[in-house]
């Protein structure tokens, strides 16, 4: 339990255990300023560390009630009283230490999460951009409807339908497979907490028979204080049974493809859009040159989800002659 045998001798020592996790930093002040996609898992996220340090207070005030009980049962002169209730604070402080485990292995899930918010975040200005070409189209349709800026604007729509397409299936992905892995790992954290706290639980009432309350008249001697190394023992068992826990989980498996897969699915799925959009519904391009300059200029955008398209990305969208 990575303790002594007595809290009295560390007392000193657990104020200063397990030191605050949070420091001030300008990201607290950034609250409101969130794309409208990743608003909401923003909030949830801000939320979960203000769990995180209710489970790191909660972990210090174990501590702190550890000591001072051992303190007070040092201080009633009886020496079975003394013994048990140091001993109990040992038990105690252990369950504080079992806390602090949790809010980090909670912390460590949290940080899963803003996986998929960083996602949604890089996926706003693709959903934004296409709705903003889309609404000068529309207006300028009605204003002028033979200018040759309908065309320009065209085929820039088709850009940035064929990149939010990608983008959209990246955070998809990215959503379902960080969903798990988080959640997975939280529950995972939970399994281990109450399971350890089940074990600290089981001998701390060990300990407890060892303390005979049978009612005693006024002027009787209570019998000497013999079950020390009893008492000493239950800790032992107590560490011995944390070291050797195994945990026994449902597998939460992932069936998360490659990015290779996801290159060749969005590739496709550009230039069908491109086709569609430009060609309308003829099957076979016509004109090799402007569709190698087309799809060139696909190849050369970047993922909005991702930053630059990987190679994997581009590996996939060396020119081509294209048939839908």
């Amino acid at each position: 339990m990575n303790r002594a045998l007595s809290i009295r001798s560390n007392k000193n020592n657990s104020s200063s255990s397990g030191g605050g996790r949070h420091g001030f930093s300008f990201s607290s002040l950034r609250g409101t300023v969130q794309p409208e996609l990743s608003k909401k898992l923003y909030k949830l996220i801000k939320s979960e560390n203000n769990l995180i340090q209710s489970y790191e207070s909660a972990g210090k005030e174990r501590l702190s009630i550890a000591s001072q009980l051992s303190d007070w049962g040092e201080a009633t002169n009886d020496d079975a009283v003394s013994d048990v209730s140091d001993k109990v604070g040992v038990l105690l402080s252990e369950l504080g230490e079992q806390e602090d485990i949790y809010a980090h292995n909670l912390d460590d899930s949290r940080a899963v999460l803003k996986t998929i918010r960083n996602t949604e975040k890089s996926v706003q200005p693709s959903r934004d951009h296409k709705a903003k070409i889309a609404d000068e189209i529309a207006k300028l349709k009605i204003k002028e409807p033979e200018s040759a800026k309908l065309v320009i604007l065209e085929q820039e729509l088709v850009r940035a339908e064929a990149e939010n397409l990608v983008a959209e299936a990246q955070l998809t992905n990215v959503t379902r497979q960080k969903l798990k892995e988080a959640y997975a790992a939280e529950f995972a954290a939970t399994i281990e907490r109450a399971e350890k706290q089940i074990i600290l639980a089981r001998h701390g009432r060990r300990l407890l028979n060892l303390l005979d309350d049978t009612p005693v008249v006024p002027g009787d001697i209570r019998p000497a204080w013999e079950h020390t190394n009893q008492a000493r023992q239950i800790l032992n068992d107590a560490e011995d049974d944390l070291k050797d826990w195994q945990p026994e989980l449902e597998d939460v498996p992932s069936h998360a493809n490659h990015d290779s897969t996801l290159a060749r699915t969005s590739s496709h799925h550009q230039r069908q859009s491109t086709e569609a959009s430009v060609h309308g519904n003829e099957s076979v391009v016509t004109q090799p040159a402007t569709e190698e300059a087309q799809t060139n200029r696909i190849s050369s955008e970047s993922s909005v989800a991702t930053g630059p398209i990987t190679q994997s990305y581009a590996s996939t969208e060396a020119p081509q002659s294209v048939v839908a």
